[in-house]
């Protein structure tokens, strides 16, 4: 099992992302082994190393959030860890990192190299607008800006009741399409990239890579609908320096 998973994107040379996986670490069951939350219950001592380990490895300093499933975003800063759901940088090692366990991690970077983004994008934030909120705060042309769309559970294994369908199509009558009828009555399979696609259309987005993961079926990754006892595993983003 690798360690961390690279993304798949045509990004400016500066741009730095990788994906954690569940090995590597110093965990034990059921947060084996390199659980990088630090509110899931694991041994805080376990946390802090496999944490000091991503670091090292990567060179980088990751920036911490507490997320809550909300819209807000906030500069990226090693020092601080705010309540937020999205971070956002132009300063080289500094990582913009996400942690996940089936919510969908969303990069971003301009096309120059200068800026980049991590938001958590779980159902919730997702119909609030914490994509756009992060477009906002990056603050660059829709066609200057490349997104990557990361492991997340996948759209035969995300099954949802009438309220989440309402809460899209509220603002997004075309998202209809990203929900299929249940074999459950009243409920539905929904698809979390078809839905970030469309939101991210919407503002003129296009150049969209990822998805296709699925974090239930893939044991590389942590998955609180498979196991609700799990850690957790990052995405990150940043910038090397010039």
């Amino acid at each position: 099992m690798n360690a961390r998973l690279a993304p798949d994107w045509p990004v400016p040379a500066r741009v730095r992302a990788c994906v954690t996986t569940r090995a590597g670490g110093v965990s034990v069951a059921p947060f084996d082994s390199f659980n990088l939350g630090d509110h899931v219950g694991d041994e805080p001592e376990a946390v802090a190393e496999n944490r000091r380990r991503l670091q090292s490895g990567l060179g980088c300093e990751p920036a911490w959030l507490r997320q809550v499933h909300g819209v807000t975003v906030v500069p990226a800063d090693p020092a601080l860890t705010p309540e937020a759901d999205a971070c956002w940088t132009d300063r080289a090692g500094v990582a913009c990192a996400i942690l996940t366990a089936d919510c969908l991690p969303v990069l971003f970077c301009d096309r120059a190299g200068t800026r980049v983004a991590a938001a958590h994008a779980g159902w919730r934030g997702l119909a609030g607008g914490v994509l756009e909120a992060t477009l906002d705060a990056l603050a660059v042309a829709p066609q200057e800006l490349l997104v990557w769309l990361g492991p997340a559970i996948g759209p035969a294994a995300f099954e949802v009741g009438p309220e989440v369908r309402e809460a899209f199509l509220e603002h997004h009558p075309q998202a209809a399409p990203a929900f299929v009828p249940s074999r459950n009555p009243g409920r539905f399979m929904a698809d979390l990239y078809r839905l970030a696609r469309i939101r991210l259309a919407a503002r003129g987005i296009e150049a969209v890579h990822g998805g296709g993961f699925c974090t239930v079926r893939d044991e590389r990754f942590y998955s609180y609908r498979r196991t609700p006892r799990t850690g957790r595993f990052a995405s990150l983003v940043w910038l090397a320096a010039p």
